[in-house]
């Protein structure tokens, strides 16, 4: 058993927290990572045990634009800051990882400077993608070259370079010798080389026992990534869209295909497949933001710490803040945030008080770290499922309705269970459990066998709701909203056909895709544009079943080439 398997993470943008500048004039350094130091104890007291922070190192801006990986960010300290912090970590039993950019890097970074000075003579030329002497850029280099997102800020690594592989391990080598770091979540692992990922493992395998790598996967086939040549696991992204929009449209059915979908790819083992589950991060909309429906933040987080993989928390998100993306800005989602501003909101705030039940839970029930999945129950407002490991299973059940429900589930190999959230307790009749499940609620009923230990204060805790900080605080979207989709986007959110032809407005949404399908032919995936790809994407989704309109968004709102294309090849 490896210590990321009975994890609950918390996870930290530290430009954002500590109120850094956007931009880095490679000044002198300030400590700005002593303000994180008070973070550590209330990461226990919501009962997380591992942190993922990042990016850490030296960049020009937003640190995904690496400037030295080998250097902490001078907006944020020096190397004995970082040292010191992640040592006082450990002390306090948090494990820790960093963001490792290995994708690109940024323009700052020491390998293109010299190939921006040196151009065909510098030793640097083939430690990038695509370097063209007879092309040119937006920044006048003389030459163009291959990047991410279509940002030339970010630089692509040729990670087939030996040279290249080797200066990353030795990078990794360094940190973990330098600042005893546990594990890696790797940005933009969906586009980087199998080859180096491959290279990555063994690396990780010699510097640290249970070293963990964890990989930035939007859509595809996540075995092809996460499996016991590449990475521990990849971040769940198909079970955070199914999470908000499941509630969103009263529809457990998209989230429980979705958890057994994903089930069944790792061959129907709780180890099958390394999975990192998100409601919310750095990148996309805070969860409270994206529920409609604010009292559904109880039942989302009660699965989100009970269905198969490994949960987290994104800083802030413990306190029910906001969080949109705004003109394409990144901003609003990864605020500076005063900790002594929420003081005592383990008692006070009851999303607060929720969490850190449900981290004290998951700490203490391995059955939710390693037990089978089995599904018990499901309409579009209710579903049911257990945990099985020893013997022991764990009930786990959501209600998303605005009224009370009792159901009737099979208890197999328990005969007493309480309620580890509300401390209520219920007795078995021939294998079956009949409990009522509160409106906009959950619970996760352990059995209670003669010796066994409940987790700490479960007898006395008394029941959490996010009922009232729902009514007190918000309302919920205008209709306006629901006809636009998220604010900011300013993108139609219909279809990617309606983006790629503004001069046929009377286009219907399938005489578009099948005309970019029909321009598409005899390409292959790679050679198409975005907006073939994601006609494609939608065509294969049509094939599947009804393609709803939350598929359209997803779909249009996804303009990145790579990323498409590894979609569009995950459909078998």
């Amino acid at each position: 058993m490896a210590w990321y398997e009975e994890a609950v993470f918390y996870h930290i943008y530290p430009l954002g927290l500590t109120g850094a500048p956007k931009q880095n004039d490679y000044g002198e350094p300030v400590h700005r990572m002593k303000k994180l130091i008070p973070w550590i104890d209330h990461i226990r007291e919501i009962g997380c045990n591992a942190l993922y922070i990042g990016p850490l190192f030296e960049s020009a801006s937003h640190g995904y634009d690496t400037t030295d990986y080998r250097k902490l960010d001078s907006r944020l300290g020096d190397n004995e800051d970082l040292k010191d912090f992640v040592a006082k970590c450990h002390e306090a039993g948090i494990r820790v990882i960093f963001d490792g950019v290995f994708n690109h890097t940024g323009r700052d970074f020491f390998a293109f400077r010299d190939l921006q000075k040196n151009r065909e003579s510098s030793p640097y030329r083939d430690w990038y993608c695509n370097v063209n002497f007879g092309g040119n850029n937006e920044y006048n280099d003389g030459f163009s070259y291959e990047n991410w997102g279509g940002y030339n800020l970010l630089v692509k690594l040729n990670q087939r370079n030996p040279e290249v592989q080797n200066y990353i391990c030795d990078t990794i080598r360094f940190w973990v010798k330098e600042f005893d770091v546990d594990g890696i979540r790797l940005d933009a692992a969906d586009v980087l080389d199998f080859d180096f990922m491959k290279c990555l493992r063994r690396t990780a395998n010699e510097v640290k026992k249970d070293f963990w790598l964890m990989g930035e996967v939007i859509h595809g086939d996540y075995i092809r990534w996460s499996n016991p040549e590449m990475l521990h696991a990849v971040t769940n992204y198909n079970l955070h869209k199914a999470l908000y929009s499941g509630h969103n449209e009263h529809n457990y059915f998209e989230i429980a295909h979705t958890v057994r979908r994903l089930y069944e790819m790792g061959g129907n083992r709780p180890d099958g497949l390394g999975l990192y589950n998100f409601v919310d991060n750095h990148d996309v909309e805070r969860i409270y933001t994206r529920l409609n429906n604010k009292a559904h933040m109880f039942p989302v987080h009660v699965l989100l710490y009970t269905l198969p993989g490994v949960p987290s928390i994104y800083y802030g998100s413990e306190f029910g803040i906001e969080g949109r993306k705004e003109w394409g800005s990144d901003a609003s989602l990864r605020p500076e945030l005063n900790l002594d501003d929420y003081r005592g909101a383990v008692r006070t705030n009851p999303i607060t008080r929720e969490i850190a039940a449900l981290g004290r839970i998951r700490q203490s029930e391995k059955a939710l770290s390693y037990g089978a999945y089995k599904e018990l129950l499901l309409t579009n407002r209710q579903y049911a499922f257990a945990r099985e490991w020893n013997g022991e299973n764990i009930l786990v059940t959501v209600n998303n309705d605005d009224g009370d429900f009792t159901m009737t589930v099979s208890a197999e190999g328990g005969k007493q269970f309480v309620g580890g959230l509300s401390g209520t307790k219920a007795a078995a009749q021939n294998g079956q459990l009949t409990v009522t499940v509160k409106a906009n609620s959950g619970e996760i009923w352990i059995p209670v066998a003669e010796g066994k230990t409940l987790p700490e204060n479960m007898e006395d805790s008394a029941p959490v709701s996010c009922e009232k900080e729902s009514e007190k605080k918000h309302v919920e979207r205008t209709a306006r909203e629901d006809r636009t989709g998220d604010a900011g986007q300013t993108a139609s959110i219909d279809s990617a056909a309606q983006q790629a032809d503004k001069r046929e407005p009377e286009e219907s949404l399938e005489e578009k895709t099948g005309r970019l399908l029909r321009e598409a032919t005899g390409k292959t995936y790679e050679e198409m544009t975005v907006e073939e790809l994601q006609a494609a994407i939608l065509a294969k989704l049509a094939a599947n079943g009804p393609v709803t309109d939350q598929m359209k968004r997803d779909v249009s709102e996804n303009i990145w080439h790579d990323s498409l294309v590894n979609w569009v090849k995950s459909f078998r």
